[in-house]
């Protein structure tokens, strides 16, 4: 039989993790449940003891960090990832579990059904707009790459480099596959009220502005020509613009431009040439990790 293990990160969850523990226990009888505590300032750590979860601790603030430490711990051969506030649907657990294992698939992704209108206004509309720039920048098709509800494979788990600290560990979780080129699926579940007692702690601005760094900063080191390219490409349309009227004003009159002007629109051109050839080593470079990186997870199959 396959070793089923089910991962909660905590952070004050007293009120909803002794509902999540005990739901699991019914839904999947046969997996070890653990909640791990993330500091904690409530009783989320007796509170899911008495429910009969491992409990264990990352004093590392921020979900990155308790994610990167469940992932290193646990030894199964099948994961399933949930937030702790009650409001994932834990029945839809088998059926996710089923697709990952009848499809020898790496991830399945839970996908917030919010038919019933539960998501925040301004967490609804980030949700599209980086599920927009996920698919601009590294293409895929993921509808919800913020949902804290997915299913992983060994592999994926034991190759995954769970290099961020916070919130924005669901979207480098969705680039790791898109880079690997991983097989995965996702499946639309219910998404229900929180439990009372419980708040989000993510702040729609200030932890979107992190996600959208994170973001970034992996393009730089997964898709670094794409990224410099479109900065060389946008300076050289700019140089063109300049360097136009200045060839127009020399064909017509024989007049040499100043040479402030000309220095200029040369430092346009050299900046447009510099990001070009760094987009060229630098994607060299992303070329053979990525190579390393795909080996490792082979090793894991």
């Amino acid at each position: 039989m396959m070793k089923l293990a089910v991962l909660i990160p905590c952070y004050n969850e007293e009120a909803a993790i002794p509902s999540v523990v005990k739901e699991f226990q019914k839904t999947l009888p046969d997996a070890e449940i653990y909640v791990y505590d993330n500091n904690s300032t409530d009783k989320t750590t007796e509170a899911a003891t008495k429910a009969g979860a491992i409990v264990r601790f990352e004093p590392l603030q921020g979900k990155g960090n308790v994610v990167r430490r469940m992932f290193s711990d646990i030894e199964a051969d099948i994961y399933l990832m949930i937030d702790g506030d009650g409001s994932y649907d834990i029945p839809s657990a088998p059926k996710m579990i089923n697709l990952l294992k009848e499809n020898n698939l790496d991830m399945v992704v839970g996908t917030r059904d919010d038919s019933k209108g539960v998501h925040r206004a301004g967490h609804a509309f980030g949700n599209k707009i980086f599920n927009l720039i996920l698919k601009l920048c590294f293409g895929g098709k993921f509808s919800d790459i913020f949902s804290g509800y997915r299913v992983f494979s060994k592999r994926f788990v034991k190759s995954f480099p769970a290099l961020t600290r916070g919130f924005d560990i669901e979207s480098e979780i969705s680039i790791h596959s898109l880079e690997l080129n991983l097989p995965c699926a996702e499946i639309p579940t219910p998404f229900h009220e929180r439990f009372e007692g419980t708040h989000s702690k993510l702040s729609t601005v200030k932890d979107g502005f992190k996600i959208l760094w994170r973001i970034l900063s992996l393009l730089k080191e997964v898709r670094p020509f794409y990224l410099f390219g479109m900065i060389s490409l946008f300076f050289a349309i700019v140089g063109t613009g300049l360097f136009i009227p200045i060839l127009s004003q020399y064909l017509e009159s024989g007049l040499v431009p100043k040479m402030p002007t000309l220095i200029v629109v040369t430092g346009i051109f050299v900046i447009a040439a510099l990001n070009l050839f760094t987009g060229i080593i630098l994607g060299s470079i992303s070329s053979t990790k990525r190579e390393i990186k795909k080996l490792f997870y082979l090793n894991k199959s």
